[in-house]
């Protein structure tokens, strides 16, 4: 029987509870443990693979390379998620698979792909774009559905209504694709419970509209006989604490070191002898002196060592409940490096909320990271 697997990024369990919701589109959801680190590259790693993220080598948004001794965000290969695919034995058997709008997709060894990919340019800003498997995709669906918002999908002007456009592309590219196993990543309710808090006005609002993405795609595989699963991938919770900044304090333990360039301060992990990589509610300490980094963090209090050490080379730390880890090194203004104040996720050496307030002025009210309850479909 042909499967749509959907991941829903903030899809928990007491969201759906407390709103009344644990039953939506015909479908019944319940709890579930997430993955931990619960962000989005690990729980789709874990989907894809069925394995830890200790075996999967995927332990946060960002993976650092000793080798080129930086952190990078984002990266697309599929390659960097290790272990076979839970679809491989459909494809030997003739089976065919697609993944659209998923992390680490480019490369897959499936039959069709969607994946955002704009291009930087030189002199700044993007040419908004997407990625297709068969090449040259793009161009029909831009015909079919409209040219696809990327400025809706992250960032200050983010919307819930990205969803839509997810699923008319998803859609759109099965029709002339058709697959026998689908995965479809859902960024409805991700934007606003971040910025605005995860029981605020537009949370809710954003649940509302995720309600009727999922109507829609009951629908679409009810004609075409196809089974639907749901799944969380992480529960947002509120923010009620200040960020903690574990940079700023091993830079000033002189154990994280920048080097000046016209007036801001830059990473140098060359001789830095220990890094925070920072995500969310959680960070992973790198370099040769990351035990006696740790071992001060904790010390000032402001976060957790989880039992679950899931890094490799790294170790890693959680915030306190209700705060966040913050990237920054700096804490004169004047210091911050060009890219600090606007929407660059593949620059910045950790994950920036602050992306969706314009120049990253505004308060993040929603955070993830932890262990915790999502829900998924019966």
């Amino acid at each position: 029987m042909k499967k749509l697997n959907v991941i829903a990024a903030g899809l928990g369990y007491s969201l759906l509870e407390r709103n009344g919701m644990l039953e939506m589109a015909g479908l019944r959801f319940v709890s579930a443990p997430s993955v931990f680190p619960a962000v989005t590259c690990v729980a789709q790693a874990t989907l894809r693979t069925g394995r830890s993220p200790s075996e999967h080598g995927m332990v946060s948004n960002g993976w650092w390379s000793d080798d080129l001794r930086k952190p990078l965000f984002w990266e697309q290969s599929a390659r960097l998620v290790k272990g076979p695919r839970v679809w491989d034995a459909r494809r030997a058997a003739g089976g065919t698979v697609g993944m659209f709008f998923f992390q680490q997709s480019l490369g897959e060894s499936v039959d069709v792909v969607i994946s955002p990919a704009p291009i930087h340019k030189h002199g700044g800003g993007m040419v908004m774009s997407c990625y297709t498997k068969p090449t040259g995709m793009s161009q029909m669906l831009e015909k079919l559905c409209g040219k696809f918002p990327l400025w809706r999908y992250w960032g200050p002007l983010a919307s819930p209504k990205v969803g839509r456009m997810c699923i008319s592309w998803f859609e759109e590219m099965t029709n002339a694709h058709d697959v026998d196993e689908a995965y479809l990543y859902l960024p409805t309710l991700d934007y606003a419970a971040q910025a605005k808090g995860p029981d605020s006005p537009a949370a809710k609002a954003a649940l509302r509209e995720f309600r009727r993405q999922l109507e829609r795609l009951a629908d679409i595989c009810m004609r075409r006989g196809c089974e639907l699963s749901v799944s969380g991938d992480y529960e947002i919770t509120p923010v009620t604490a200040e960020s903690v900044k574990p940079n700023v304090f091993l830079r000033q333990q002189d154990l994280f070191r920048t080097r000046s360039v016209a007036g801001m301060a830059y990473p140098d992990f060359y001789q830095s002898k220990a890094f925070a990589m920072c995500d969310h509610e959680f960070c992973v300490v790198y370099g040769e002196e990351r035990e006696r980094a740790v071992e001060l963090l904790l010390s000032t209090g402001g976060y957790d060592m989880p039992k679950d050490q899931c890094a490799g080379n790294g170790v890693v730390l959680l915030a306190k409940q209700g705060s966040w880890c913050e990237y920054s090194w700096w804490t004169d203004r004047r210091e911050a490096p060009d890219f600090a104040s606007h929407v660059d996720i593949h620059n910045k050496p950790g994950f920036d909320p602050k992306e969706l307030f314009f120049f990253n002025r505004g308060n993040v009210m929603g955070t993830h990271g932890r262990l915790c309850a999502v829900a998924k479909t019966e």
